[in-house]
């Protein structure tokens, strides 16, 4: 019997056929895709914690090892990751920054040192769909970003008094806003406040957790030695 390639119902088989070979298509490009998507996205986020501690135009391959020689140890709590670096022998703490634009997500990682008095040691931060030349420039500026190196953060009892403003009057703790952008650069200003205000009680915490826990392991690994 000939088909009637005419009739609604053939067309609305081919159709169905049609998509589900696209979408078997597409699903197998994407898991055959995916290890290589995953592998750029964790190296874009250790390129972005390198450029929170000053170090920049790196390929990958160089990232990969820097990565690997200055950030000593990972952690994280209340959803937010902290970062234990060690830099020609000073201890760093880059601390994961998450907020909102004007437009949509922004975010970041700060980097602290001087425990005594935490001042800014570098900053990096990205967005999602911030104007082009305005709110953009959070990430495209690297001269904006370096505006924060060696700003204090923290006043005398603890609260976040490093700020992104309209008119600095204070330099050792505020920084310009970007010029046009000032609801994305308020949004960098909440957000450094949201993100910071625990960020040194919470790292000490979680770096104290991890040493007790890997002086645990090392003092049953001495006791099963022993044992044997």
């Amino acid at each position: 019997m000939k088909l009637n390639t005419n009739s609604n119902a053939y067309i609305i088989i081919y159709s169905a056929i049609l998509v589900v070979i696209v979408a078997f298509l597409l699903a197998f490009v994407y898991q055959a895709l995916k290890p290589m998507q995953d592998a750029n996205v964790a190296l874009d986020v250790k390129k972005q914690i390198l450029y929170s501690l000053n170090i920049r135009n790196l390929d990958g391959a160089e990232a990969e090892a820097k990565y690997a020689d200055v950030v000593k140890a990972e952690a994280e709590m209340d959803g937010r990751k902290y970062y234990m670096c060690n830099i020609d022998g000073e201890n760093v703490m880059v601390v994961e920054l998450k907020g909102m634009g004007l437009w949509g997500g922004i975010s970041g990682y700060i980097a602290l040192h001087n425990q005594q008095q935490p001042t800014v040691y570098g900053a990096y931060f990205n967005h999602e769909s911030e104007t082009a030349g305005l709110g953009a420039e959070i990430k495209d500026s690297q001269a904006w970003q370096e505006k924060f190196i060696g700003k204090r953060v923290y006043g005398e009892n603890y609260d976040v008094v490093l700020s992104v403003v309209k008119k600095v009057d204070d330099p050792v703790t505020q920084v310009d806003c970007v010029t046009g952008a000032t609801l994305t650069s308020n949004g960098v200003d909440a957000m450094l406040k949201d993100c910071l205000k625990d960020a040194c009680s919470n790292a000490m915490e979680v770096f104290a957790e991890q040493m007790k826990q890997c002086e645990q392991k090392a003092s049953d690994t001495e006791t099963k030695e022993k044992e044997d």
